[in-house]
């Protein structure tokens, strides 16, 4: 384990480019530019981050980012290269792949929904509809998100989800805890109860209730357990795990083999009337043969 987790900090410093990337594609979609670094903090592990990434990271490349005070980084500069959403991507291959029509594509979404999710009447049809409606997307830049800029309710919470589609797509596990989500909702113009937007979408997003946290998945990006593009920090990140849950099992066996042999230890014998037990003859025989091996 201890080599793994040596390796997990090797690998973080290798995808050190691909962490930039991340952060600052959280700045440009954040309203103003700036994020706060409590925010950052609380999914450090999901965008790949080292602890130190105040210095490491951020000090680091001046040229990208500025450090406002203690607590707050701003973007430098825009970079319109990075300013493509990976929904964008999705539907560029819908649309050349499986020559679907751009009007079903250019404000869809991935979805998939779970084995006997139940669809009620009208849902396909509200669904088709909401795929179609335009929405101001992650990456176009508004001094204020609101309501009324985004043109009602409805394009604003499809704003909401597909900022959150976005955030999803930039961790490193497709997985982020919904609490930590609360924390880039101002930064972010998604003044959205999150954990409600993600029920109402169980095609784009699966909440694990697993243990004490709820825990948001891309939906898209799993298949049988796992990514279906993995990265090597997800990679070493996924060997820790199967080396944790084979000592896991490993204890089970050991336990389960402990209580097989305080059974065992345990002799139930029935007793006649003589007061002997059935079995008292073993032991007489076998020292008798014990006997007569010695010289």
């Amino acid at each position: 384990m201890k080599e793994l987790i040596l390796l997990e900090g090797v690998v973080m410093k290798q995808q050190e480019m691909e962490a930039v990337k991340r952060v600052k594609k959280l700045l440009m979609m954040s309203v103003s530019g700036t994020l706060r670094l409590h925010a950052l903090r609380m999914i450090r592990r999901e965008l790949g981050l080292p602890e130190d990434f105040r210095d490491s990271i951020l000090g680091k490349f001046s040229g990208d980012f500025k450090l406002v005070g203690l607590e707050v980084v701003e973007l430098v500069d825009w970079d319109a290269e990075l300013g493509l959403a990976e929904v964008e991507k999705w539907r560029e291959r819908e649309y050349t792949e499986k020559w679907l029509s751009e009007f079903e594509t250019k404000f869809a979404f991935p979805i998939s929904f779970p084995t006997g999710f139940k669809i009620e009447k009208g849902f396909r049809e509200r669904l088709k509809n909401w795929q179609r409606l335009s929405y101001t997307k992650p990456y176009e830049r508004k001094e204020v998100v609101r309501v009324r800029t985004c043109g009602g309710i409805e394009r604003y919470e499809k704003r909401a989800v597909a900022v959150l589609h976005e955030l999803l797509s930039l961790t490193v596990e497709k997985m982020v805890e919904v609490d930590q989500l609360v924390h880039f909702r101002r930064d972010l113009g998604i003044e959205v109860n999150v954990r409600e937007l993600l029920l109402r979408h169980p095609g784009i997003f699966y909440i694990s209730t697993k243990g004490k946290t709820l825990t948001v998945f891309l939906r898209e990006a799993y298949r049988k357990g796992g990514l279906i593009e993995p990265n090597p920090v997800y990679e070493v990140r996924r060997n820790m795990l199967d080396l944790v849950l084979l000592g896991c099992r490993k204890t089970r066996q050991l336990l389960a083999c402990d209580e097989g042999k305080e059974e065992s230890n345990v002799v139930v014998c029935e007793v006649n009337a003589e007061g002997e037990r059935k079995g008292d003859w073993v032991i007489p025989f076998l020292e008798n043969c014990e006997e007569s091996r010695s010289p």
